[in-house]
């Protein structure tokens, strides 16, 4: 109950500030390129349930198309997110991607109850499929915006890493521990380590 009440009260928080932000990155997106501010896709949730996710767009309007179907990289965890071709991204999705600021539509997802503040990453059907076994444990626990995969490196980790990391939290996971996890995220933001 008390993890779920910091979740509303920082969501809203969240929220507030995407609201805020809302009408000059919007306006951007839309004189830089072409297509919906709002890009939605189906992602895993907790126990393998597909729920509809929420960023700002940072690619033009059909750059996702090509990757609709994945392939699991074992060197590189997240190949969807991360071979994605720089001329896919336009010019303000880079900045957006950079700044982690194309997340600020997860705070939604948040106050529904499809994501927590901490917790893995959610991922899409199509590459969750390709999982191995152990590794579906991490939806064990409700996807978050932030994890300890987002705070020790993003895509400059191994797909190896990324399993610790994801599998760690679930093993492990409590009040003090998301806690710490928040405080280092934005550092981590600010850093930009990892973000493409």
């Amino acid at each position: 109950m008390l993890e779920r009440m910091i979740d509303l009260v920082v969501g809203l928080l969240g929220l507030i500030l995407f609201i805020v932000t809302f009408p000059v990155i919007a306006l951007a997106i839309l004189i830089d390129s072409r297509g919906p501010v709002i890009f939605s896709q189906r992602r895993i949730g907790l126990k393998g349930k597909e729920f509809t996710f929420y960023k700002y767009r940072s690619m033009s309007h059909d750059g996702h198309k090509p990757y609709e179907t994945p392939k699991l990289d074992h060197e590189h965890f997240r190949t969807f997110v991360f071979i994605t071709p720089k001329s896919r991204l336009t010019r303000v999705g880079r900045f957006l991607r950079a700044t982690s600021l194309d997340e600020l539509p997860n705070f939604w997802n948040v106050l529904r109850g499809d994501m927590r503040l901490v917790g893995p990453r959610p991922e899409i059907p199509e590459l969750v499929r390709q999982y191995p076994p152990e590794y579906h444990r991490r939806h064990d626990v409700k996807p978050g915006i932030t994890g300890l995969a987002q705070v020790n490196g993003r895509a400059d980790l191994t797909y190896e890493e990324a399993i610790h990391y994801d599998l760690d939290y679930v093993n492990n996971h409590s009040l003090a521990r998301d806690i710490s996890i928040i405080a280092k995220t934005l550092p981590a933001v600010i850093s930009r380590r990892g973000a493409r």
